[in-house]
């Protein structure tokens, strides 16, 4: 019967690192996606908008996208939308906020009173209330 593991090869740690990070793959690699169906409809729409037939462009730009804000985000840097006016507005995204450093991320120090408390630890204790009709909707669009 072959072992479960394989055995540890005599390269260094950090050629092993350095292999590990660069696939050393020649050909192009399927990638499948179960998405729900409001994600698929997300999907075509945004290609339909973007006048793009494939779904490997999709992904790459996507891609493109994702690894500019990662990148952007591990510098602490904000990433801000701006309107003709000069509104501006600020993504937020919860999974770029696990690489952005600690000394950016907000922090709100909130001082509750002993009735205040109280009050939550019933809220809190009290029976789960049931999502309301407008609360479905907007987690489905």
């Amino acid at each position: 019967m072959p072992p479960a593991v394989k055995a540890k090869s005599k390269q260094s740690a950090p050629a092993r690192a350095k292999s590990a990070a660069l696939p050393k793959r020649t050909h192009k690699t399927k990638f499948q996606a179960d998405l729900a169906p409001s994600e698929d409809h997300m999907v075509r729409a945004l290609k339909a908008e973007l006048q793009m037939s494939s779904n490997s462009d999709f992904l790459s730009d996507a891609l493109t996208l994702l690894r500019w804000a990662v990148s952007e985000r591990k510098r602490g840097h904000r990433i801000v939308s701006e309107s003709a006016t000069g509104e501006r507005k600020v993504l937020l995204f919860p999974r770029l906020e696990r690489v952005a450093p600690e000394v950016t991320l907000p922090h709100v120090d909130i001082r509750w009173t002993e009735k205040e408390l109280g009050s939550l630890a019933e809220l809190v204790s009290g029976q789960s209330a049931e999502p309301t009709e407008a609360l479905i909707r907007a987690m489905r669009s």
